[in-house]
């Protein structure tokens, strides 16, 4: 059990994030691989199998395969993005192991759903927002999972590591996670000294919601992605609605400094500008930008992606 201790400054520090990242998610779908999944997540099953089938790196199995948790540690160690993680693996001896699983994993298990992911994720915040709204950070903190338990000032995370986390002022960040089905929570950063702790808790799709997630993919995100990179090509989907560099690297469960990166080369290219307003920068996209986004687009979520919200918003 993860034991997440909060002071009195620390519920003035509690937000909401879309995302922990395209990584951890993906570390989180490499855990569904290995195990037996439900009914609304059967036909991503089917069809990554069907991707697998043709992927000759083993994803699963064996005594060297590490678990969640050695995958989340490797993460938080590493602070590397996936992108970066599959150019080390194919230029040279990767820096652990499971890197390059957890590349490929990010290609054939997560990308192609990323952007039906995302608008999940951003609904099932919108309403988690609402209930922060509505009843404080308490009611936010007791509603998360029925294996979350609030007992102030201690957020208790069942079926996890044991261990004891303090958050001595520094705050926590809330994520939903569509792929963390089979654990209730999992701290996956603790960041700098005086960062704050980002705690992802379980958000699976019902069957019906899930409809929307899974539709079969055209292969034109993962053509952005080999274009730009798949970070960035996620940065400039996330730039349809012009952003900061802060709001940026909450969208993508990146940092600051890594959203700076991406946003420079992306300026550089011509495909996004910056224009400072007094002590922020906003990023908006250019007509290249909207025209690259135009001719190589994933399809939109359908509606059904929004039933989150109302869900979220009837169990509050």
């Amino acid at each position: 059990m993860q034991r997440i201790h909060f002071t009195p400054a620390d519920f003035a520090r509690v937000r909401l994030r879309t995302t922990a990242g395209p990584l951890v998610e993906s570390a989180f779908a490499y855990g569904l691989l290995g195990r037996g999944v439900g009914a609304p997540f059967a036909r991503w099953r089917s069809q990554v199998g069907e991707r697998l089938a043709r992927c000759p790196l083993p994803l699963t199995g064996g005594s060297a395969a590490p678990g969640l948790d050695g995958l989340i540690d490797l993460i938080e160690r590493s602070g590397r993005s996936v992108g970066t993680d599959a150019r080390r693996a194919a230029s040279g001896p990767p820096f652990h192991p499971a890197a390059a699983d957890l590349s490929m994993v990010w290609r054939v298990a997560v990308a192609p759903y990323w952007e039906h992911v995302r608008g999940y994720l951003e609904a099932e915040c919108e309403a988690r927002g609402r209930v922060l709204m509505a009843g404080g950070v308490e009611l936010l903190l007791t509603t998360l999972h029925s294996k979350i338990t609030w007992r102030a000032p201690v957020l208790e995370i069942h079926d996890g590591p044991d261990e004891d986390i303090r958050l001595d002022g520094r705050g926590l960040v809330l994520t939903p996670s569509v792929f963390l089905a089979h654990r209730p929570g999992r701290v996956t950063r603790r960041l700098a000294e005086n960062g704050p702790v980002v705690l992802a808790f379980a958000a699976p799709p019902d069957t019906h919601q899930a409809a929307g997630l899974w539709d079969e993919p055209d292969d034109s995100g993962q053509s952005l992605g080999a274009l730009v990179g798949q970070t960035r090509a996620a940065a400039l989907h996330a730039l349809r609605s012009s952003c900061t560099t802060s709001q940026l690297a909450d969208r993508l469960g990146i940092s600051a400094a890594g959203a700076s990166q991406h946003t420079a080369i992306l300026r550089r290219a011509g495909l996004i500008t910056t224009r400072r307003i007094r002590n922020t920068v906003l990023h908006t996209l250019t007509p290249l930008g909207v025209a690259l986004l135009k001719g190589i687009s994933p399809r939109p979520a359908g509606p059904t992606v929004r039933a989150g919200a109302a869900t979220v918003r009837r169990a509050a």
